[in-house]
């Protein structure tokens, strides 16, 4: 019985030994075949086994490439969220926007208060009025309206602020913002900043 374990020991041992010493064979292959590419030619039996330890990890890379893809594709095309938007100025207001196409700040959720906002591209979103069906949009002067067509001026960089709230940047009028004043009404968007608290506004259900 003794004798048996111990043939049984050393088989798995070989075993073992032969795995790492075909995985030390293959890099010795690989690494010869860069310094004298002739010496593949000599090596017929070794090729196969070189060629798919590296088509296996070529694969893994290129999975991880799609997925990368797949997830910045995902973010483009997006899934809509619907938000209120709040700021906390005054007593606090939501934008809400109206169906004659006013924009204004409301202190009481309501049905003109719920937005869609819709990814366009990387950092830039649309905020449409899922009641009054307008999109929020900003002009050359800095005034919000809203807009029963989309086009550029409907376009919004939103930024993460430090204190979790978002600020949202006309996309074609730089330095132009989306604001509300302490009694509700928006404010010009070219008589803010992002760091008046009148442009910070958390979405929220």
């Amino acid at each position: 019985m003794p004798i048996k374990r111990i043939t049984s020991a050393r088989s798995g041992s070989s075993t073992g030994l032969f795995g790492h010493a075909t995985m030390v064979i293959v890099l010795l292959w690989v690494l010869l075949g860069f310094l004298d590419p002739s010496w593949q030619e000599v090596s017929p039996t070794l090729a196969p086994m070189a060629r798919e330890h590296f088509y296996s990890r070529s694969l893994g890379r290129i999975h991880a490439e799609k997925k990368e893809t797949s997830r910045d594709r995902d973010y483009l095309t997006g899934i809509k969220r619907l938000r209120r938007l709040y700021c906390n100025v005054g007593i606090g207001f939501h934008i809400q926007v109206l169906s004659d196409g006013r924009i204004t700040g409301v202190h009481s959720e309501n049905r003109y208060s719920i937005l869609e906002i819709s990814p366009v591209e990387r950092g830039v979103v649309t905020l449409f009025g899922v009641r009054s069906r307008l999109f929020v949009a900003m002009d050359s002067k800095g005034k919000l309206y809203g807009s029963g067509h989309f086009n550029n001026e409907c376009t919004f960089k939103e930024k993460l602020l430090a204190n979790n709230y978002n600020a949202y940047e006309s996309k074609v009028y730089r330095g132009l913002y989306i604001a509300l004043s302490k009694t509700g009404k928006t404010k010009r968007g070219n008589r803010v900043s992002p760091a008046m608290t009148v442009t910070h506004f958390l979405p929220r259900l």
